[in-house]
């Protein structure tokens, strides 16, 4: 069970990201952009659990995924602090 709940949260963030791209490439809002670039690290945060625990269960990836969860809430925090100004 914890498999399928690993595969799918990444699969939606993926979709998440994209689907936020694809707003701020139409309508060139750039709060779009941060969103989308943040549901990207947390994408690739996702990608890194279902290694980590799925696929090279021999190696601890944890500090990859806490970077890539913090890269990811970093560029939301300053694309929401950028377009506060």
């Amino acid at each position: 069970m914890a498999t399928a709940v690993y595969i799918l949260c990444a699969i939606t963030s993926c979709l998440c990201a994209a689907l936020l791209l694809r707003g701020y490439l139409s309508g060139r809002t750039r709060l779009l952009l941060w969103s989308s670039l943040c549901f990207a690290f947390l994408a690739v945060n996702n990608v890194l659990l279902v290694f980590d625990k799925l696929i090279v269960t021999g190696t601890d990836l944890a500090l990859a995924r806490v970077l890539t969860a913090l890269a990811g809430v970093a560029v939301l925090l300053y694309g929401l602090i950028w377009e506060a100004r």
